[in-house]
């Protein structure tokens, strides 16, 4: 069997309106983020945000599987591996980019991550490229390029090509976790997993939060700061990331990522109606022929 739906499939109504709030927390998480980085550094956003995330792992995993779902030394490895570069790598990548470009491109950016599951699929063998993905491929890439030729205007804020590169990093660094996440998948509960996840990511990420909280003034957080720090770890990192995980269980690592569609939309116009971003011939070019490529990878 190729990387395809699990036989074992739960009420499929529920299974769809968690993912769909997943894709929800993820979305609103953009618009977030930015308020978070007014206020503290970047590299501070990715480690206190998982820092949080990490602390409600913890306490669900003690209560509902300690003692009951075992890990083993053999699969210690892969789980530690998967935190740092799913949580750990990606949230820094993902917080530093953003912090360079626009909410719109990073959305878009992120939306890469099925043509990445595809290529790391591919590489390990369960998944067959055929002509169309290969176009799909192709399309998304030059809309890679589109939208990498875009500059913000002078003295103003807005996308810019490190933060599209940093992000774009990210989004194939969580497509890496997510391929490689199918192989312990069966062994492990959704809480057990995410402990190791937000364990591995907060250790990765720890000498970040010493090295930029050192000097920082935290007296100087405002309320609506430490609320956005709050909801990046708890919503669109510990819930996100459980419902993710369980789904992943269900659900074609490729389709799944697949559902990401509505991000980079509405991620788009929450930006413009809410940040004043500005929508341009090159970011509408780009982001419909990034979403065209991923389309013809998935429909293939």
């Amino acid at each position: 069997m190729t990387e395809g739906d699990s036989p074992r499939h739960p009420n499929p109504w529920l299974l769809y309106t968690l993912i769909g709030w997943m894709q929800f927390f993820w979305t609103a998480n953009f618009l977030v983020a930015k308020v978070a980085l007014r206020e503290f550094p970047a590299p501070l956003v990715a480690g206190l945000r998982i820092l949080v995330a990490f602390a409600c792992a913890l306490p669900f995993y003690w209560w509902k599987v300690h003692g009951r779902d075992q890990w083993t030394r053999r699969d210690l490895p892969m789980l530690l591996l998967l935190g740092v570069i799913g949580v750990g790598l990606n949230q820094a990548l993902f917080i530093i980019g953003l912090s360079r470009t626009s909410v719109a491109h990073s959305a878009i950016m992120i939306s890469m991550s099925p043509v990445w599951v595809l290529l790391f699929s591919a590489v390990r063998g369960v998944e067959r490229v055929t002509a169309r993905k290969i176009a799909g491929l192709a399309a998304a890439l030059g809309g890679v390029v589109l939208l990498a030729l875009e500059r913000s205007k002078a003295g103003g804020p807005g996308p810019s090509l490190t933060g599209d590169i940093l992000t774009l990093l990210a989004s194939m660094a969580f497509s890496f976790y997510t391929v490689l996440g199918k192989h312990v998948n069966h062994r492990y509960s959704a809480f057990t997993v995410n402990a190791f996840l937000f364990g591995a990511g907060s250790l990765f990420l720890f000498p970040l939060v010493v090295w930029q909280g050192w000097s920082f003034d935290f007296g100087q957080v405002s309320t609506v700061g430490w609320l956005s720090m709050l909801y990046m770890g708890v919503f669109p990192s510990f819930v996100s990331y459980l419902i993710f995980y369980h789904a992943l269980g269900y659900v074609a690592a490729s389709r799944l990522t697949m559902l990401a569609y509505v991000q980079p939309v509405a991620a788009t116009l929450f930006g413009v109606l809410l940040l004043g971003e500005h929508i341009t011939m090159a970011l509408v070019a780009g982001g419909a022929a990034i979403l065209t490529g991923v389309y013809l990878t998935e429909s293939a």
